[in-house]
């Protein structure tokens, strides 16, 4: 299988860089500032499963004589447009388009644009960041990443690349509900993106404040509401499993998202509490706390745009 990688980032270069411990046939397609680094220094991935620096294959766009088998598109939502057009002369007929993007509305426009047939669900669960060096540091023991037919098909495919993420020592999951698996994140990430960059704090910090409890709690049960009301109501195991993590006195746990806000960074607000609040007022259901959340890191976004201008 020749898989090609949009990004060579934290989700990209990790995932991938497992890949390529193994054998597997992965190239990068990458920005040429990322292509120079990665030819100079390798793909340099730091984690308490194993450091490692690879040479890896890479390449900067333009057009493609051969298809790949498989791209995973591994972007944040707000590049998605250009990550289509990326990949686009490198999808054949038969490719197999396999997105780790958060949240859930990438999908209709993946399916119109490549096929509904071509593309899987799928979802990560991991905690990664990319240090000024250029180098990909695991930050937690997750390892995770779920993919599947959207219509809950099991199929050749879908068992042939998690062959290959089994052999890469990566927390494989093969799903026949994967848009249920991609519902539930979605559920959990909300509430944790909206909740610390509300309070631009910790769980741990937030837990520390008189009615701290009360506040993820009713953030979390507006997320599961919405979710039920579009067919996706997660199952009570994994919302107390999610509401004791998000509860858990002094946890340093933050979501990328805050650490974007405190680099001054873009964020994926629109895609995620964003999406949700649309979702929301769709199904008549009120959610407050996800509306301020979102409401402030529009604030955010608009300050910085301000500034970079």
């Amino acid at each position: 299988m020749r898989i090609l990688i949009l990004g060579a980032g934290a989700i990209g270069g990790y995932f991938g860089g497992r890949l390529v411990e193994t054998g597997a046939d992965v190239t990068f397609l990458v920005r040429p500032r990322r292509a120079e680094q990665l030819a100079r220094d390798g793909l340099v991935i730091e984690s308490d499963f194993g450091n490692v620096t690879l040479p890896v294959k890479c390449i900067t766009g333009g057009t493609s004589d051969r298809a790949f088998d498989m791209a995973i598109i591994a972007c944040k939502a707000y590049d998605l447009a250009t990550a289509i057009s990326d990949i686009v002369p490198y999808v054949g007929q038969d490719t197999t388009v396999l997105p780790l993007l958060n949240g859930i509305a990438h999908l209709d426009l993946l399916r119109e644009t490549f096929g509904a047939e071509n593309v899987l669900g799928g979802t990560c669960h991991i905690g990664i960041t990319v240090t000024p060096s250029g180098a990909v540091r695991h930050l937690n023991k997750l390892q995770s990443i779920t993919f599947g037919e959207l219509s809950g098909d099991q199929s050749e495919r879908v068992g042939t690349f998690g062959n290959l993420a089994k052999r890469a020592k990566l927390d494989a999951r093969p799903s026949t509900d994967v848009r249920q698996d991609m519902w539930d994140k979605f559920v959990m990430l909300t509430t944790l993106a909206g909740a610390t960059c509300l309070m631009r704090a910790s769980i741990g910090d937030i837990m520390k404040c008189k009615g701290g409890h009360h506040f993820i709690t009713e953030m979390l049960q507006e997320c599961e509401d919405i979710a039920a009301a579009a067919g996706y109501r997660p199952d009570a195991d994994f919302m107390a499993r999610t509401h004791s993590e998000l509860t858990k006195q002094s946890s340093p746990q933050t979501s990328s998202m805050l650490r974007d806000v405190r680099s001054g960074g873009r964020t994926e607000t629109d895609h995620i509490l964003g999406d949700m609040v649309r979702r929301a007022k769709a199904a008549g259901i009120a959610a407050p706390l996800i509306r301020a959340a979102y409401c402030h890191l529009q604030v955010y976004e608009t300050g910085r745009q301000a500034t970079d201008q």
